[in-house]
């Protein structure tokens, strides 16, 4: 989950009324390794108690999964047994697994346009959490790598917004590589495609953004060198700004020297 909190302490150094109150789902988690230790069963069960034994008893069985399955997961056995109208009821749910778990739902929600998908995200994606934010393009993106060229214009509207995080988002969303999901196959080789949404980002005030850009551009460096070479020198020509010189920094991090002949 990229863009978290650095997790200080191990899952056995949570204390147990810590614990229990994520369990509760009466406060949100403040480290990753807090996210990583939701006992998701107990979560569901008292967020949702109407949702029945056996979505629990398959919930437990999944415990030992990667968080990510278990988000989609949860989020199916809640839409089987509730319907996709539960997003509602989650959105402003203390939890943000909980919250999280409305990301998926609405990934999962049928007959909804790219449009209508991504106005429906918007909420979760300035959400105050950094775990919610996360879920929420990781949730959307097969449906934007599904229609790229919509996806894109559609984001480069939210590059404007005055929300850092929905400027973040915009970029995080279709990074060719990103972490804990699937390659964008399309924009690892054909990374200019992105540039409506990276140009209005190429001198973002915001640190946060920042980071997204340029570690947008490291992804496609790992396939595309040459290109994200030329687009730092162009940017570093046309805004000479410490924030775009940040963004080419992080940008160029894992390209090689070339050796001297």
């Amino acid at each position: 989950m990229s863009g978290t909190k650095t997790p200080g302490r191990g899952v056995r150094d949570i204390a147990p009324d810590r614990l229990a109150c994520l369990n509760a789902g009466t406060v949100e988690a403040a480290t990753l390794t807090e996210c990583l230790a939701v006992d998701f069963a107990a979560l569901l069960r008292n967020v949702l108690p109407e949702i029945g034994a056996d979505a629990l008893a398959e919930m437990d069985r999944a415990a030992a999964t990667g968080i990510s399955r278990r988000m989609a997961l949860a989020a199916r056995l809640i839409r089987d047994a509730l319907g996709d109208a539960a997003a509602d009821r989650l959105q402003r749910h203390p939890s943000d697994t909980a919250r999280g778990w409305a990301c998926f739902l609405i990934g999962m929600a049928s007959d909804m346009s790219l449009a209508d998908r991504l106005v429906a995200m918007r909420p979760y994606a300035d959400d105050r959490h950094f775990g919610v934010r996360e879920w929420s393009w990781m949730a959307v993106r097969p449906h934007l790598a599904a229609d790229l060229d919509r996806a894109i214009a559609l984001l480069s509207a939210w590059t404007a917004d005055p929300s850092e995080r929905i400027r973040r988002f915009a970029s995080e969303a279709i990074r060719p590589r990103g972490v804990w999901c699937a390659h964008i196959g399309v924009l690892r080789n054909e990374p200019h495609l992105g540039l409506a949404v990276l140009e209005p980002l190429r001198a973002d005030p915001s640190l946060y953004v920042q980071d997204s850009v340029g570690n947008w551009l490291n992804d496609a460096a790992k396939d595309r060198p040459e290109w994200v070479q030329a687009l730092c020198a162009r940017w570093t020509l046309e805004s000479p700004v410490p924030a775009t010189a940040r963004i080419c920094k992080r940008a160029l991090r894992s390209i090689k020297p070339a050796p001297h002949s």
